[in-house]
């Protein structure tokens, strides 16, 4: 099993030739609709949702409809939530704890005393609320947060999952020291782990007089001594990586990273799977209330269910916390590919949209393509072709399970980019294919050009003039050779790399740098007739309309500048972002008139530069990879999403050729984290998301 996603980002700072500024107004679209759910809390008949990156959302009908509600949240990664009373608390990943005594209608910063701000559990024992914090160990409030104090006496591990309250009596799961106990308020700890086989303890929850805890790979273990002793209850629990735990009346639920939702109702004695109707297998929190149990998904939003798991109802109008990843132009149709959350289809310029997943075995939709009547879905477990706009999807088979990171298309004519397989290439809209070289080479993205064929890898970019018979580097010129990203406009070819965007006017013979510095990452183009678009991680949407010679940002309404995909369609232009779905502006309030959908040519990809190799299931490190093409002064540094740096890995001189870097991840909390490089002048960005 996978233990981590890695996905591109991109770097910081942003230097670019403006020609003027235009008042593009963009809006979202109102979806695709769900999300990365880390908490979910009851209040009153209010239900909350804590999201990674776009802060809290409120539902007031059981979850049936949805609205933000972050007035005064400052820091929109939120890892937990709990209610006491009238009171809604928030524990983020940067910002502390805020609270909320009016429903959501505005939060306020309360972290008088709390020395560390990242809060990875919250828990309430009458007037006492104690949060978890990621290093900074169990603090303690008796006033609803407006005063904190450490309380770690007897704790060994300050990395604080998990917490639980049964009666006066509070438990602390940790990272590799088990499970601990206070019977006084947290004013003394002790390790309670006998027949504990798993110390990493990820989630706890208290049924009557049995206490459950749910560990990264050893499953759940129970203990009816208030931790003394435990023993695991895994019969039936085909997945052991327990991110979240949840009474609902005498049954016990179970989420798993990747195995989706299991179900006990004999205390753990035999657990079965109860998934139906859920699209998104890993399971990040619960909220049970009476009879109903709400599922909160990493990526995929949340489900409902009112029969104890039997099957599931997804319930996320109204959140918008989405991947988008990729983006197609069918006819008057818009396809996005979601992170996690499968494929969505809109026939009406983002109005709505509609789940399209019927044979879709594969959530992590990368890239898409349209070719004829057909619409190509890359994922990282195969491809996939629809012929009625994604009403069905059938696979075609592959050998090998690659993952399709890109596409570009002309006429009947397909290729495919795949992160280890090289180039594919299909003559009939995808009915059939064949290797046409590359092989175990990393295509991040494609363009043709006539019969020019170019291939953007995580080391150049390559040309083939004889349908992939034959290869050639083309990289003259192009001072940073990870090509994220590839279009053609007019006679010119433009490359987006993580280093900035260069145009070749020789069909890659030469390249000039013409916008944006080395620190920032083009992850995307687009091509209306004269216009060319850029999609920037950090830096919104920027156009063209001199082929690259000078550059716009067209950027006002759009709250998420972390575009991650890019397509045109009935006038407008639709932006893909990394935590709020898809957004949409008319070309005519750009500057861009005349213009009619262009044949889509390239999909973007989600691959960089760092290579980092995830440990086996269990393992403690990451390897983060690199090579240098002369000796340079090179740091290499963690960031958590509210850009706080927590890790500095690399700082010195280092000799010309290939570096590896361990990385001790095992302490850091599920949730996504950002490796940044810099190598004399040049930056490099990926991003890791961790799951435990």
């Amino acid at each position: 099993m996978k233990n981590y996603t890695v996905k591109l980002c991109a770097g910081l700072g942003l230097l670019v030739l403006f020609s003027q500024t235009i008042s593009a107004e963009w809006v979202q679209t109102n979806g695709p609709e769900g999300g990365f759910i880390a908490g979910l809390a009851m209040s009153g008949g209010n239900l909350f949702a804590g999201t990674e990156g776009d802060g809290v959302f409120l539902s007031t009908d059981n979850g049936a409809n949805w609205t933000a509600a972050n007035s005064g949240l400052t820091d929109s990664f939120v890892n937990c939530l709990a209610a006491s009373g009238s009171a809604v608390f928030a524990g983020t990943q940067g910002g502390g704890v805020f609270i909320s005594t009016n429903n959501g209608a505005s939060w306020a910063a309360v972290d008088s005393g709390l020395t560390n701000s990242d809060v990875q559990s919250l828990a309430v024992s009458g007037g006492n609320l104690f949060a978890g914090t990621q290093g900074g160990g169990v603090f303690l409030s008796t006033n609803n947060g407006a005063s904190w104090k450490a309380v770690n006496s007897g704790l060994t591990n300050y990395v604080v999952w998990s917490l639980a309250v049964s009666g006066d009596t509070v438990f602390a799961g940790t990272k590799d020291d088990g499970v601990f106990v206070s019977a006084n308020n947290g004013a003394s700890w002790k390790a309670v782990n006998s027949g504990l086989t798993d110390m990493d303890v990820l989630s706890l929850a208290v049924s009557d007089s049995a206490l459950f805890a749910g560990t990264y790979s050893g499953g759940v273990f129970i203990s009816t001594n208030n931790g003394a002793s435990w023993t695991a209850v895994n019969s039936g629990l085909t997945n052991t990586d327990i991110q979240s735990l949840a009474v609902s009346g005498s049954a016990i639920v179970a989420g798993t990273y990747g195995g989706g939702v299991f179900i006990s109702t004999n205390n753990g004695a035999s657990w079965k799977a109860v998934n139906s109707g859920i699209t998104c297998y890993d399971v990040w929190s619960f909220m049970a209330s009476g009879g109903t149990i709400f599922v909160g998904t990493y990526g995929g939003g949340v489900f409902v269910s009112a029969n104890n798991g039997a099957s599931w109802t997804e319930v996320n109008a109204g959140i918008t916390n989405t991947d988008a990843q990729s983006l197609a132009a069918s006819g008057s149709a818009i396809v996005a590919g979601i992170y996690d959350g499968g494929a969505f289809l809109s026939a009406n310029n983002g109005a709505s949209w509609t789940a399209i997943d019927s044979g879709l075995t594969s959530a992590d939709v990368l890239s898409l393509a349209v070719s004829g009547g057909t619409v190509v879905a890359g994922t990282d477990g195969g491809l996939f072709l629809s012929a009625n706009n994604g009403a069905s999807w059938s696979e075609v088979g592959f050998t090998s399970g690659y993952s399709f990171n890109c596409f570009a298309v002309s006429g009947d004519t397909i290729v495919a980019g795949t992160d280890s397989g090289g180039v594919y290439l299909s003559a009939n809209n995808g009915a059939s294919w064949s290797p046409i070289g590359l092989t175990n080479t990393d295509v991040q993205s494609l363009a043709l050009s006539g019969s020019a064929i170019f291939a953007g890898t995580d080391d150049g970019l390559f040309l083939s003039t004889n349908n992939g018979t034959s290869w050639k580097a083309i990289d003259s010129g192009l001072t940073n050779t990870d090509v994220l990203s590839l279009a053609v406009s007019g006679g010119a070819i433009v490359a987006g790399t993580n280093g900035g965007l260069f145009l070749s006017a020789n069909n890659g013979a030469s390249w000039t740098a013409v916008a944006f510095s080395s620190n920032y990452s083009v992850n995307c183009l687009a091509v209306s007739g004269s216009a060319i678009f850029a999609g920037i991680y950090d830096g919104g949407v920027f156009l063209s309309t001199d082929n690259g010679a000078s550059w716009t940002p067209v950027n006002s309404g759009l709250t998420d500048f972390n575009v991650v995909s890019l397509a045109v369609s009935d006038g407008a232009l639709f932006a893909g972002t990394y935590e709020a779905g898809v957004w949409s502006s008319p070309l005519s309030g750009i500057g861009v008139t005349g213009v009619t959908n262009p044949e889509p040519r390239q999909a973007m990809s989600n691959q960089g530069n760092l290579r980092i190799s995830s440990p086996g299931h269990g393992g403690s490190d990451a390897i983060i990879e690199f090579s240098l093409p002369h000796s340079d002064r090179v740091t290499v540094a963690i960031y958590n999403l509210s850009g706080h740096q927590i890790a500095s890995l690399v700082n010195q001189n280092l000799g010309q050729g290939g570096h590896s870097i361990p990385w001790n991840t095992r302490n850091l909390a599920a949730g996504r984290y950002t490796v940044r490089m810099q190598a004399g002048a040049n930056t490099y960005v990926k991003s890791i998301s961790i799951f435990r």
